[in-house]
């Protein structure tokens, strides 16, 4: 019979390494989602079999077979990421390395190490995600490394579970003014609350750097948010919610692309005219370098730019939430004079391509010269020929202009815009492509227009003698309800509509419950993104000016987060001096003290074995003179301390009979 080997120099017991366990593997399972399964699965692995040996009494694997694990584990992680810096590497590092630090914990200090490596573990999970479920999420589990802390440290008989979760959770709440005043107060620095530098192109969401049949309607798919705005005054009117996203001019037949930058530079404050807009935006992370703003954007924010065709731009990819505020004036022109090299860009055409769309133009050029006919035709064209607003039209694998335009007729708003600054252009005109997103939901609870991704959006811009750029939006000629009432309103007959655009009447009270859902955690997401994740410097500026605060500088600021800091420091020291002060002494005892010294001080002090009142029958037979006062005084004393109801006035007595001995 073989006997299991024995565990070496184990000195942790089972209980706390089942803490320490369980909390363990909350911490690190969620990681399954970010980092490769073989990391999450090896640490672990690594976890539960520590357990397991000292469940078993089986032996740990000795130094040697850790070192080696902890080597391949590491070429592991190179040969996964590529590397053993930036976020996902030194992530994956720590998760093994902390499972391998609970594979070799052989002594309380070991097991406290790995504590302390589980509250890094939790902070790796807000570099990918901080929404309220992961925060909340995250606080379980701090509470449960917190108890594992308690129980390795535990002295005398175990606490229980009840003692474990309010001492941990005491614990977190008493840091909670220390974290409110860090947060508020510290310095702050542009960028991300939470982030590192991107080890690899982030998946995109919404808005591409081209167009090509089928790129926007795509973006139907999606109920994310987009963009979230405030305005001071109210919404703009459905009318002039277009917020300017990239803008293409180039195109090679089927794709829409933006032109490259060359040395030029608009007006970047249009003069303001009736009707100007002053907002805030809360922008989505898109991984793009653009940033939206309503048509057209009058002031640029500070680190954007402001291109040729009116696009704002930030040197770096919007990997975080953004937020900025801007002036816009819809009624402003732009560029009304257009140099030689940006009417020639605008007018390219790829040879050959769309022969029956060229010909239309034409036709339409020889009945009129004048531009703005030329426009009117066209929207009269789509708006009297059978075209239709769909989600799921048809494929176009031959020439994708005159294939739209003279079989399927049927699109989305990419192949009516496309289509129809073809159509300018083979007419002489200038013209181009701009997408972003029509339209936004306002959400009275918030205060604020929700742009979801599903509002995106393609329409034309052409150049006209006098006026400069003009928006036309062919969509309007075919599905007007679209840009009046929302997206949901054009699409409400096509099968293919996604549930969450599905508004209309008879959806039964599931969906309407998850419409009511959806509102309601899109305002705590819009309060939790602006003044948490996106607590940035002008945040912060903002908050103080609020309290009055305004005028000091970062050395100011920085004196008052000090001082903050050492008053909840003296509080919590006063607080812990009164909790374990000394036990206030018993005024009965105190009493009965000075009555035996004044006996004592006559002659006659009490013994140990001595009771009141068998110390009071030895002063009446020594001292006469004195038995009635001390057998007063004995039988007060008597009636205070064994009494069933204690008179508040016999304590008064008490000291009265006192008073008559000295």
């Amino acid at each position: 019979m073989t006997t299991a080997a024995p565990v070496l120099s184990d000195r942790v017991g089972l209980a706390p390494l089942g803490w320490l366990t369980l909390a363990l593997t909350v911490l690190l399972a969620p990681h399954a989602l970010n980092q490769p399964a073989w990391v999450v699965a090896l640490a672990l692995l690594s976890v539960g079999w520590r357990y397991m040996a000292a469940r078993q009494g089986l032996r740990l694997p000795g130094r040697w077979l850790l070192a080696l694990t902890a080597l391949a584990a590491t070429v592991g992680v190179v040969a996964t990421h590529g590397t053993l810096l930036g976020r996902d590497a030194g992530v994956s590092l720590l998760l093994v390395m902390t499972g391998l630090k609970m594979l070799e914990s052989r002594t309380p200090r070991d097991a406290m190490l790995t504590v302390f490596l589980g509250y890094f573990v939790v902070v790796t999970h807000f570099l990918y995600s901080q929404e309220i479920p992961v925060v909340l999420y995250l606080a379980a589990a701090m509470v449960l490394t917190t108890m594992a802390l308690i129980r390795l440290n535990a002295v005398g008989p175990p606490p229980t579970l009840r003692e474990h979760a309010g001492l941990a959770g005491l614990m977190l709440v008493q840091a909670i003014p220390v974290m409110v005043i860090l947060f508020l107060l510290f310095p702050r620095l542009p960028g991300p609350l939470w982030g590192m530098p991107q080890d690899e192109p982030a998946a995109r969401t919404g808005l591409s750097d081209s167009m090509s049949p089928g790129s926007i309607s795509e973006l139907l798919q999606s109920n994310a948010p987009a963009l979230r705005a405030t305005f001071p005054d109210g919404p703009p009117p459905a009318p002039l919610r277009y917020w300017r996203g990239p803008v293409f001019s180039a195109y090679d037949g089927r794709t829409w692309r933006p032109l490259p930058d060359f040395p030029y530079s608009p007006d970047p404050e249009p003069p303001l005219a009736p009707g100007t807009l002053t907002y805030s935006v809360m922008l989505e992370p898109h991984h793009n370098r653009w940033l939206l703003a309503l048509d057209r954007p009058a002031s640029v924010p500070a680190g954007a730019r402001l291109n040729p065709d009116y696009v704002l731009s930030t040197r770096r990819p919007v990997h975080r939430l953004e937020t900025y505020n801007l002036t816009s004036a819809p009624a402003a022109p732009l560029e009304s004079e257009l140099n030689p090299q940006r009417r020639e860009q605008n007018l390219q055409l790829p040879g050959g391509a769309a022969p029956r769309a060229r010909a239309l133009a034409e036709a339409w050029l020889a009945e009129t010269d004048a531009p703005s006919e030329v426009v009117q035709r066209a929207l009269e064209f789509f708006n009297r020929e059978p075209f239709r607003y769909t989600l799921s039209p048809p494929r176009l694998d031959r020439d994708p202009v005159d294939q739209f335009l003279f079989e399927s007729r049927a699109g989305f708003c990419e192949h009516y815009a496309g289509s129809f600054v073809f159509l300018m252009r083979a007419a002489g005109i200038p013209a181009r492509v701009v997408t972003g997103y029509q339209g936004g939901e306002w959400n009275r609870a918030g205060g604020y227009l929700l742009v979801r991704q599903s509002d995106a959006h393609a329409w034309a811009e052409v150049w006209l003698e006098g006026q400069g750029w003009v928006r036309v939006d062919p969509t309007a000629a075919v599905a007007p309800e679209r840009i009046e009432q929302g997206i949901h309103a054009a699409l409400s007959g096509d099968a293919n509509v996604p549930a969450f655009l599905r508004r209309g009447e008879g959806l039964g009270m599931i969906m309407t419950l998850r419409f009511q859902w959806d509102y309601w955690r899109d305002v705590t997401a819009y309060y939790w993104n602006g003044w948490v994740l996106g607590f940035g410097p002008d945040r912060q500026r903002e908050f103080l000016e609020r309290l009055g605060l305004g005028h000091l500088d970062w050395r100011g600021v920085v004196g008052l987060m000090v001082g903050l800091l050492l008053a909840v420091a003296m509080v919590f020291g006063l607080a812990f001096l009164w909790r374990n002060r000394r036990p206030q002494r018993d005024p009965l005892a105190r009493m009965y003290r000075r009555f035996a010294r004044r006996m004592a001080r006559v002659g006659i002090a009490p013994h140990p074995h001595e009771g009141p009142r068998d110390f009071a029958h030895r002063v009446a037979r020594e001292r006469p003179d004195l038995r009635d006062a001390v057998t007063r005084f004995t039988r007060t004393y008597e009636a205070l301390r064994y009494g069933p109801d204690p008179d508040p006035d016999q304590f008064k007595a008490l000291r009265l009979h006192l008073r008559e001995l000295s």
